[in-house]
């Protein structure tokens, strides 16, 4: 195997800082409605997701996941840092390198707007997953309320999400498969 087979085009790595970016920017868009706000940062996950291939989105997120624990303001209210990392939210923020794996992979099978909706709904599920075991664990809450408090109040607005994510995927595939 050669050496440019396995490293990552300057494209490819630009890609990945602009999601990782756009992901810090996007969490700062919130609505704190409970222990675990309502932050716009899954879209743009969703979207690393279907754009990139399964390892640029992996590093995309493993970037953004790297400069919040390093202390950049990356994380929504402009925080970071390991104590928000591994504090009650950081398992919905760690969940992000799942979701974008699972997405990435199912989308292997086809790129139709029902495959790409099928595929994100997998990869948040993933990352609630994620994200309610690391808030039971922290909080030591039952099952039924923290489903309560960190995932049922946030299905509309990931449904929302998904909805866009698709949307914007679709439109914007075209260019950014010229780019990778």
């Amino acid at each position: 195997m050669s050496s440019a087979s396995r490293t990552f085009p300057v494209r490819a790595l630009v890609l990945c800082a602009l999601f990782a970016a756009l992901t810090a920017v996007c969490a700062q868009v919130i609505i704190p409605i409970g222990p675990v706000p309502v932050s716009l940062s899954l879209l743009p996950v969703l979207l690393c997701g279907a754009l990139l291939p399964c390892r640029q989105a992996l590093l995309a997120m493993a970037v953004y996941l790297l400069l919040g624990l390093a202390g950049a303001p990356v994380f929504s209210g402009f925080s970071g840092g390991p104590a928000k990392l591994f504090g009650v939210t950081g398992g919905y923020i760690i969940g992000y390198l799942p979701c974008v794996l699972a997405e990435s992979l199912l989308l292997r099978t086809g790129r139709a707007w029902w495959k790409q909706a099928l595929a994100m709904a997998a990869g948040v599920l993933l990352c609630y997953a994620f994200g309610t075991a690391w808030f039971m664990i922290t909080r030591h809450t039952s099952l039924m309320a923290t489903l309560s408090a960190c995932v049922l109040p946030f299905l509309p607005f990931d449904a929302v999400k998904i909805a866009l994510a698709v949307i914007l995927s679709l439109r914007i595939s075209p260019i950014i498969g010229k780019l990778v």
